[in-house]
């Protein structure tokens, strides 16, 4: 069971607020202004100079709306928007978060009468499957907090209709906080951002038995829980010294509390004169040993285990000991309730192969929002999921997505659900073949692809799998003999024959278009006896060409002298045969005739990624945006090879030169030859970990291990982002031969966005969005491969920086910079 903690209370024991002048870093930072309009540009908040943007990106449902016109002076600019949710029954954001760290999530509704019918909004709030709090605005407005830990990368926050009325909410908040701490593993003047690095709200308590002292001298403040220094530099202490100082408030639920107290002596103790106490929780000792408050330093305490409360009052005192001279004293005090989260999360990896079906098909139901599959309730239309217990993550077991209005194939991410038992595809307009991978499904016992256009013969493996296979209503699907019988029988010989020759020849020349094999004679000619060189590898040269006189196309022919060459040549025809996507290179053909070994691949005008950073080789100087997405979609590329295909397939070679662009400047990956073992020669094998990569772009890894995974590529795909950002070499051609992470690292204790950005992009370029694919790229190359984000992570993240751009204006367009905290390790 999944454990939270809901903010009950967060005080600090001072009656003014001194404000710190140098504000904190942002970093990882989430700063939603909920309905907020999508082309309206992030801003700062007067106050706090929190930054907030619209919170557009994040969810696909809801309209906008703003309170009444005179309450609008009441609240700050963020709380005057809101979005509600008059559609469906659950709506969700969708946000990033790091898997283990403790989040410090806040939500705000103010209601505002913003219908204009004066009825006040009554809901849900669930963190994933998880009911976090019910919302009630009787008082028009209401603020959620808790502290949790995610169990995956990324935060579904969702609002769930549970009458007549609409759900809304006007922020959304998410503050990384420090590892280590909080257990669960958190308005007259109070302190808030810049004075707290994590973004608490600390709010002044004072009690008339009390006696306030304070200090001007500086509080060390940091110990993981980091409570602003304004908050400790005043404490409470009992007026009446032999008395206890005690903090009491109403439970009504039966809740456990974690209390967190943050103690300092800011006093100057006599030589005869000391301060120790104990803790009490409802008259019982909470700690081994009485607190001395450490001097001018921040200590923090709190119990191992939740506590509850007695008769509906919750009583918690500092007492003297009798060795003690002084009184208690208290600088800061946070108080949360325990939330249960008894559901487990649908499992990681059916969350990503629904989504990704989501998208490849475009898919928009209202219902296909937060978990897929828990709470039961709230499961997605056309889904089932087992259920072993509520601590075990549910599993996808059935999909129907009959008569929804699916075109093109069958998505590859269907073979990701490895615990499917039926599939229904049945009544839509897909078309192409029915794929092998169907038949790979182990727990698959029912498919119906019934009324498609689907074409060509059902796998073996389909056949002979004795699953209840529905495919009539295709008219070009083969299914056993079935299709000699589309012929009658009482025919006359002559046009049979006939008509079996034609079929033949149609047949053959159908094949040889699909396997495009050509002769050498044939790459002679297409390539004007090799005139144009479009350059050279470790295979061997490679040549523009034409086929037909129409279709261009890049020959590669293998070099005689390269043994390498054979072998990459033997793994890209194998591959690239089966692997199509819209940011891979696409195979047009091959030769394969004695000694002479050709691929040729769809030729892309526009070059490779390096010379468009350099200028180089004819190239052009791309904009930032465009280096975005051209990111975006090699990345994209990198996704499908690794969860995609089966078996999983490495790139090994990610570099700038390995990424093409077309004539719109579309992305696509090439030279993706070496993600198996092959034969050559004489028989021996070898691993192609053995031959693989570019010296800079390879993992550092490898050098321990000799092996090369996913998140290799993920480092190589850090080396091409720093590349984009920087336009630095690699490997400086110096006696040093710096690497660029080590030329990053240096300039990031700079701090100055300036002095990293690619100088040739001028001051063309949103800082926000330069900062986070900066540190993107930082957590690609991480030393530890185990720290690096997954692909599917990276194509998220590079989304939001596409979204960060494209809402930057003029005043955020290189003008200035900030910190940027990075724990960088360099080899």
């Amino acid at each position: 069971m999944e454990r939270s903690l809901r903010l009950l209370l967060v005080i600090i024991a001072k009656l003014a607020i001194i404000h710190l002048v140098q504000a904190q870093n942002q970093q990882g930072f989430i700063s939603l202004d909920c309905g907020l309009p999508a082309e309206f540009p992030p801003y700062n908040d007067q106050k706090y100079g929190i930054q907030y943007s619209s919170d557009a990106a994040f969810i696909q449902s809801g309209k906008i709306g703003q309170i009444q016109a005179d309450l609008e002076k009441t609240y700050r600019k963020q709380a005057t928007t809101l979005r509600y949710f008059p559609d469906g029954i659950r709506n969700c954001y969708n946000l990033n978060a790091e898997k283990g760290r403790s989040h410090l999530i806040r939500a705000r509704f103010v209601y505002g009468n913003y219908d204009g019918r004066n009825t006040i909004p009554k809901f849900d709030l669930y963190l994933g499957p998880n009911l976090w709090a019910s919302i009630d605005l009787n008082g028009n407005r209401s603020r959620e907090e808790i502290v949790h830990i995610p169990t995956s990368n990324s935060l579904k926050i969702c609002l769930v209709k549970t009458g007549k009325t609409t759900p809304i909410i006007s922020t959304l908040e998410i503050r990384p906080l420090g590892p280590e701490t909080y257990i669960t593993e958190p308005d007259s003047s109070h302190l808030r951002y810049p004075d707290d690095a994590y973004d608490r709200r600390w709010r002044p308590h004072f009690q008339s038995e009390w006696t306030q002292v304070s200090t001007t001298s500086n509080v060390d403040n940091s110990n993981g829980y980091d409570p602003p220094k304004a908050a400790l530099l005043s404490a409470a202490i009992p007026t009446n010294a032999s008395e206890p100082l005690t903090i009491t408030w109403e439970d009504t639920y039966n809740d456990q509390y974690y209390v967190y107290t943050h103690l300092s002596e800011i006093q100057e103790l006599q030589a005869n004169e000391n301060r120790e106490f104990i803790e009490l929780w409802n008259g019982e000792i909470t700690s081994s040993k009485p607190e001395v408050p450490p001097k001018l330093e921040i200590y923090t305490t709190y119990p191992e285990s939740p506590m509850t409360c007695e008769e509906q009052i919750c009583s918690f005192q500092l007492i003297r000991t009798s060795q003690s001279t002084l009184p208690p004293l208290l600088n800061a005090i946070e108080v949360y309730t325990v939330v249960n989260f008894t559901h487990s999360e649908t499992i990681e990896n059916d969350v990503m192969a629904i989504n990704s079906i989501k998208d490849a098909y475009g898919l928009n139901r209202i219902n296909w929002q937060g978990d897929p599959c828990v709470p039961h309730h709230l499961i997605w239309d056309g889904l089932s999921c087992s259920y072993t217990n509520i601590s075990t993550p549910p599993r996808i077991t059935s999909l129907n997505l009959s008569s929804t209005g699916l075109t093109g194939t069958i998505a590859a991410a269907i073979q990701n659900l490895t615990q499917l038992e039926k599939l229904d595809l049945s009544n839509n307009n897909l078309s192409g073949g029915v794929p092998e991978f169907l038949g790979n499904i182990e727990s698959l016992t029912v498919i119906n692809l019934r009324g498609n256009n689907l074409y060509g013969s059902i796998p073996q493996s389909l056949q002979k799998k004795g699953l209840e296979l529905s495919v009539e209503g295709n008219p070009r699907l083969c299914v056993s003999d079935s299709c000699k019988k589309k012929f009658p029988l009482a025919i006359v010989a002559s046009v049979a024959v006939a008509i079996i020759g034609i079929a033949i020849l149609v047949l053959f020349l159908v094949l040889r278009k699909k396997n495009r094999r050509f002769t050498y004679s044939e790459v002679i000619k297409m390539t004007n006896n090799f005139q144009r060189v479009l350059g050279k590898g470790g295979f061997g040269m490679v040549y523009h060409g034409s086929v037909n006189g129409s279709e261009q196309v890049a020959v590669k022919l293998l070099s005689q002298s390269s043994t390498q060459g054979y072998k990459e040549f033997k793994a890209e025809v194998d591959l690239l045969l089966r692997v199509h996507h819209t940011n891979l290179l696409s195979l047009v053909g091959y030769c394969y005739e004695g000694d002479n070994l050709a691929l040729i691949y769809e030729f892309l005008p526009n070059g490779d990624l390096k010379q468009h950073l350099s200028g180089k080789g004819g190239g052009s100087i791309i904009s930032w945006s465009t280096r975005l997405r051209v990111a975006l979609e090699a990345a994209q590329g990198l996704e499908y090879l690794h969860i995609g295909c089966k078996p999983p397939m490495v790139h090994r070679d990610v570099k700038t030169a390995n990424i093409l662009l077309d004539e719109s400047f579309k992305a696509k990956l090439s030279d993706f030859g070496l993600s198996r073992s092959f034969q050559c020669g004489g028989g021996e094998y070898q691993d192609a970990t053995a031959i693989a990569g570019t010296l800079g772009y390879l993992d550092p890894e490898y050098n321990h291990s000799g092996r090369l995974d996913e998140k290799s590529d993920v480092y190589s795909f850090g080396i091409v982002l720093l590349e984009m950002i920087t336009n630095q070499p690699v490997i400086n051609q110096t006696p040093e031969k710096s690497h660029i992470t080590q030329w990053v690292g240096f300039q990031i204790n700079g701090g100055d966005i300036l002095q990293i950005m690619d100088p040739n992009l001028g001051k063309d370029y949103d800082i926000n969005s330069a900062w986070r694919a900066l540190e993107l790229a930082m957590s690609c190359v991480n030393p530890s491969s185990s720290k690096r984000p997954s692909m599917s992570q990276v194509i998220s993240e590079l989304k939001e920086c596409i979204v960060c751009e494209n809402s930057g204006i003029s005043a955020n367009r290189g003008l200035e910079s900030q910190e940027m905290d990075v724990g960088l390790e360099t080899t």
